[in-house]
């Protein structure tokens, strides 16, 4: 095994090919600016659709665009309740019958006590 060791290179850390005949893709680069005062550039295929917001390399913060384009909305949708996800599988009157059979349980259960 030693004599098929390489001595003196980070395997798989280096390669020994060189850069003759290879074409990079066209890229484009985009600043941001944090709300920190940070100002850095991100690199990005000129096909790549490009975010209005980036995660700031120095602090963590949200940074947005240099150039002032901005994000459309996106729509929320309310919370959904307890309540609103049991309206959905039961009627009113379906409801006021289990609570009243419900009732009668308890009442029943106290008695006996």
């Amino acid at each position: 095994m030693a004599d098929r060791a390489l001595r003196g290179v980070g395997l798989g850390s280096k390669t020994f090919e060189d850069e003759q005949g290879i074409e990079f893709a066209e890229r484009q680069e985009l600043a941001f600016d944090c709300p920190k005062g940070h100002h850095f550039v991100v690199t990005f295929s000129v096909e790549a659709e490009l975010p209005t917001e980036w995660e700031c390399k120095k602090c963590g913060s949200l940074a947005v665009r240099s150039d002032g384009v901005v994000g459309e909305e996106k729509a929320v949708k309310p919370a959904r309740t307890h309540w609103d996800m049991l309206r959905e599988r039961r009627s009113i009157p379906e409801l006021e019958d289990i609570l009243a059979e419900q009732l009668t349980k308890l009442r029943e259960s106290d008695r006996i006590y």
